[in-house]
C-alpha cells in the first residue's frame, strides 16, 4: 500500500498529513468478477430514472448515500439540475412529510426536551466527535411551508448538509443532522401510530430556552470546530435563538440570512435590468413584501443593503420597503403587531386598511413583488398584469416553497407580462419558449448561498457569523455570473457550476470575517486572492470514484 503525505500550514508550522484514500475494493469473492466504476455510475444512475415517482427516488438516493457516498456524491455533482429537486426541494418536503413512514436507518442525531440536563452526555454519542465541522438544526416547527412536522423535519436537516457536501465540499463524515423533540402541535402526528417523535404537545418559551441554553453550551463544548446553521424554525423563534446566540456562537438562521442573501443576489442583478428597460435609477426601486414572517423580514432586511450600496441612508432605504400580512399593508396606525414586523411598518400611512393586493399595488407602485406568504396563487393573473402595467419589466419572486405553494408559476408570470418578468422562485421551475425566445426562470435557492457561506466560516474559524460575512456571500453570488449567463438575461448562475460558486463565495466570505476581525486562521490573512481561492479548492472534499 502505498500512503500519501500532504503538506499544509498550521500556526506558521508547516506538517504533513495522510492524503485521503478511495474505498477500499470488496476482497475477492465478495463482488462480482467484472464490477467497473464507469458501469456502475451508468448502473446506478439508471436505477433511478427508471422509478418514477419523486419520493422513490429520493428513498433510492438516501439508500445509495448510505451505502456509497463517493458513488452518491460523483452522480450529483454530474447532475445537479436533475438530483437537487429530489435530495432538496421540492421532492424533500414530501420525503419530510411522510419521515416517520419511510424510515429505514438512524441518521443524525435527535435531542428531545426529555434530555434535558444532560444533553451533553447525549452529544457525545456521535461517532466521529472530533471531525464534526457543520451541523444543521431544525425543531421541525415549521418546515418549508408545510407547518410543524415535528421529528419528521429531521430530512430538512439530511437534506441541507447533502448539498453542502455537494456545493461546497464538506467532507460528508463532518457533518451533523439534528433535530430537536420539543413535541409537535400537528394533531395527525401525535395519532399517527408511525410517528417516531414525542407524542406531546410543544412545550412553552420558558423550558424551550432552558434547553437551548443548555444545548448551545453542550454542542460548543462537544464539537468545539462546529459551525451550526439553524433551520426551519418557527418565525418567533427563529428570530429569538439567532439574537439570543449569534454573538457567542459561530452560527446564522439559514430562513433569515441565506434566503435574504441569496435573493438580495438575484435582486442586484434583476434591478439592473429593470432599470435598464425603465431608465430610472436604481435607488428608485420600490419593493412589496406578500409574507411578512421570519424569511420575508429577514429577506426584506438584507435587501436594504441593495439600497444602502447605492448610497442611500438606512432610514431612507427601509422606506422603500413595504410588508403585507394576513390583515393586510402593514402600518402603525393599524395597530398591535409582532415584534419582527414594527422595523418595516409603515409611518407614512394612517388611512383604512388596505386588504386588496390590487389595491395595495395601486397604492405602492412598486417595481418589484416578493412572495414569501406560502399562499398558493396568491400572484393571479390581475395581481401579475398589474405588474407589467406599472413597469417595462416587472420584478416578481415567488419565493414559497415547496412549488405546489409558490405565488405564481412561471409560465403565468410570462403570459400576463408578455415574457418581459424578471422572475425568480424559491423552487425549480421549467424553461419556456415566449414569441421564439427561449426564456428561463431563476431559482433563489438557498443553496447557492450556504455551502460557500459554511465552506468560508469553517476555514476562517470564524468566532461568529458577521452581517457582512453574509452580505460578501452575496454579492459574491451576483457577480459569479459567465458573460454567456447574463447575455440571455439569467439573474443566477447555472446550477452545474455549483462548485465554483460555492469555492468563489467562501473566498469572499473568509476576506470578509478577516475584515471583521472575527477569523482565527491567521495563515490566510497574508495570502493573494489567488492563492487563498486556490487554498479553498484544496480543502473541498471531492468523490473518490
Amino acid at each position: 500500500m502505498t500512503i500519501i503525505l500532504t503538506p499544509y500550514w498550521s500556526n506558521g508550522v508547516q506538517k504533513l498529513k495522510m492524503a485521503p484514500q478511495p474505498p477500499p475494493k470488496p476482497k475477492q469473492g465478495l463482488a462480482p468478477p467484472v464490477l467497473n466504476d464507469d458501469i456502475h455510475t451508468v448502473r446506478c444512475l439508471a436505477q433511478l430514472r427508471s422509478k418514477e415517482i419523486p419520493l422513490e427516488k429520493y428513498i433510492y438516493l438516501s439508500a445509495l448515500k448510505h451505502e456509497n457516498p463517493d458513488m452518491f456524491y460523483k452522480l450529483c455533482l454530474n447532475n445537479m439540475a436533475e438530483f437537487t429537486p429530489i435530495i432538496y426541494t421540492p421532492v424533500v418536503g414530501e420525503a419530510c412529510q411522510k419521515w416517520s413512514a419511510i424510515y429505514r436507518r438512524p441518521e443524525g442525531m435527535y435531542i428531545s426536551i426529555k434530555d434535558k440536563g444532560k444533553i451533553g452526555s447525549v452529544l457525545k454519542n456521535w461517532p466521529k466527535l472530533d471531525e464534526a465541522r457543520i451541523a444543521v438544526v431544525t425543531d421541525g416547527s415549521r418546515i418549508l411551508g408545510l407547518g410543524d412536522l415535528g421529528v419528521n423535519g429531521m430530512g430538512i436537516s439530511v437534506g441541507k448538509l447533502s448539498l453542502y457536501v455537494a456545493g461546497a465540499g464538506i467532507r460528508p463524515h463532518s457533518t451533523v443532522p439534528i433535530c430537536l423533540d420539543f413535541g409537535t402541535n400537528t394533531q395527525k402526528y401525535l395519532d399517527d401510530p408511525l410517528y417516531m417523535g414525542l407524542r406531546q404537545r410543544r412545550i412553552g418559551d420558558e423550558e424551550m430556552i432552558e434547553f437551548m441554553d443548555e444545548f448551545m453550551h453542550e454542542i460548543s463544548a462537544a464539537f468545539p470546530k462546529l459551525l451550526i446553521q439553524f433551520e426551519d424554525f418557527s418565525t418567533d423563534h427563529a428570530f429569538m435563538w439567532l439574537e439570543r446566540f449569534r454573538s457567542k456562537y459561530p452560527l446564522f438562521n439559514d430562513d433569515i440570512q441565506g434566503t435574504g442573501a441569496v435573493v438580495l443576489s438575484g435582486f442586484i442583478n434583476a434591478a439592473k435590468l429593470s432599470s435598464a428597460a425603465s431608465g430610472k435609477p436604481l435607488t428608485s426601486h420600490r419593493i412589496l413584501f406578500f409574507g411578512a414572517g421570519s424569511a420575508g423580514v429577514g429577506v426584506a432586511m438584507q435587501l436594504m443593503s441593495f439600497f444602502t450600496m447605492q448610497g442611500l441612508s438606512e432610514k431612507e432605504a427601509r422606506e422603500r420597503i413595504w410588508l403585507v400580512d394576513s390583515q393586510g399593508l402593514v402600518f402603525d396606525a393599524r395597530g398591535p403587531m409582532a415584534e419582527h414586523k414594527k422595523y418595516f411598518s409603515r409611518r407614512d400611512y394612517a388611512g383604512p386598511p388596505i386588504k386588496d393586493l390590487l389595491d395595495i399595488l395601486e397604492y405602492v407602485k412598486p417595481t418589484a413583488l416578493l412572495g414569501l406568504s406560502t399562499i398558493s396563487n396568491a400572484f393571479h393573473a390581475g395581481v401579475i398584469e398589474a405588474m407589467a402595467a406599472l413597469n417595462p419589466r416587472p420584478i416578481i419572486f415567488p419565493l414559497s416553497n415547496p412549488v405546489n405553494l409558490s405565488e405564481c408559476s412561471f409560465q403565468d408570470a410570462v403570459q400576463h407580462t408578455d415574457g418581459q418578468v424578471l422572475f425568480a422562485s424559491g423552487s425549480p421551475f421549467p424553461e419556456m419558449e415566449w414569441k421564439g425566445k427561449m426564456l428561463y426562470p431563476g431559482q433563489g435557492n438557498n443553496m447557492y448561498i450556504f455551502p460557500g457561506l459554511g465552506l468560508g466560516a469553517i476555514l476562517a474559524r470564524a468566532t461568529s457569523v458577521t452581517d457582512t460575512m453574509v452580505e460578501a456571500s452575496s454579492l459574491g453570488l451576483a457577480e459569479s455570473l459567465t458573460p454567456d449567463e447574463r447575455s440571455v438575461d439569467l439573474l443566477y448562475p447555472r446550477i452545474e457550476r455549483i462548485r465554483e460558486i460555492g469555492a468563489f463565495i467562501a473566498k469572499e466570505v473568509i476576506r470578509a470575517s478577516q475584515n471583521a476581525g472575527v477569523d482565527r486562521s491567521p495563515d490566510l490573512r497574508s495570502m493573494s486572492d489567488e492563492e487563498l481561492l486556490a487554498f479553498v479548492y484544496s480543502k473541498m472534499w471531492s468523490p473518490m470514484i
